[in-house]
């Protein structure tokens, strides 16, 4: 109808973040019509450029509101009381994250861990998937997500194959180390603004995250990843 419109198409979204099928599929025949790409992360960019999409691909970084998710009235943790971690997902789908929040629950069946942390997740659960040991609070957003983030002291991230995740973003802006996954894109976002573990060191890094707490919380003034530059 009009040869003269520039399309740009922002793709934020992969099979293998919820083993979908299809959706890869959809997003290179929608693009056809495109004259530019945009993927939120170098990881994203990469599973479709191995699928053959190619097509003037750029990244841009995605970031949230200041207004909302920012650093002030935040908690620093005293290290008199218990670390504070915090989680939050609207989507209660298992690659969310679930291996690693009900790893740490029952890790707070240890006396030791139990009298050093306290986690609280915010969101959906999976069907029939009960926490043991941990907070739950039913999903909220906005402002109120953002001072119910801000009562802890670290954020976690287990979420699979994440193309790149407003959660950590959020979190990270109102000034939270991130303990991350090394998985998808997320260690785009979080790589110098916390610590990066897999299914098998998680509790070292556990350990490590307390007596790196005030190194990490100094640092997150400085985390780049803001709505305005995307």
């Amino acid at each position: 109808i009009n040869s003269d419109v520039l399309v740009v198409h922002r793709i934020n979204e992969c099979d293998e973040r919820k083993n979908t099928i299809g959706q890869n599929d959809f997003f290179i025949e929608a693009n056809k019509c495109a004259d530019s790409t945009i993927f939120v992360s170098e990881w994203l960019k990469a599973i479709y450029e191995n699928l053959g999409l190619k097509n003037d691909n750029r990244v841009i970084m995605t970031g949230a509101n200041k207004k909302i998710f920012n650093n002030e009235n935040r908690k620093i943790w005293d290290k008199k009381d218990k670390l504070k971690i915090v989680s939050h997902h609207w989507s209660g789908n298992w690659n969310k994250g679930f291996d690693i929040y009900q790893k740490l629950d029952l890790l707070l069946d240890n006396d030791d861990w139990d009298q050093k942390i306290q986690f609280t997740y915010i969101g959906n659960l999976p069907n029939k998937f009960k926490f043991k040991n941990s907070n739950h609070i039913l999903p909220i957003s906005g402002k109120k997500l953002a001072n119910e983030i801000k009562k802890n002291h670290v954020y976690l991230t287990g979420s699979l194959n994440e193309p790149s995740g407003n959660h950590h973003i959020e979190a990270a802006q109102c000034g939270m180390p991130i303990l991350y996954i090394d998985s998808g894109g997320t260690p785009e976002y979080c790589e110098g603004f916390g610590l990066k573990f897999n299914n098998d060191n998680f509790e070292n890094i556990l350990g490590e995250i307390m007596s790196e707490n005030s190194y990490y919380s100094k640092k997150m003034s400085s985390y780049p990843h803001k709505s305005e530059i995307m």
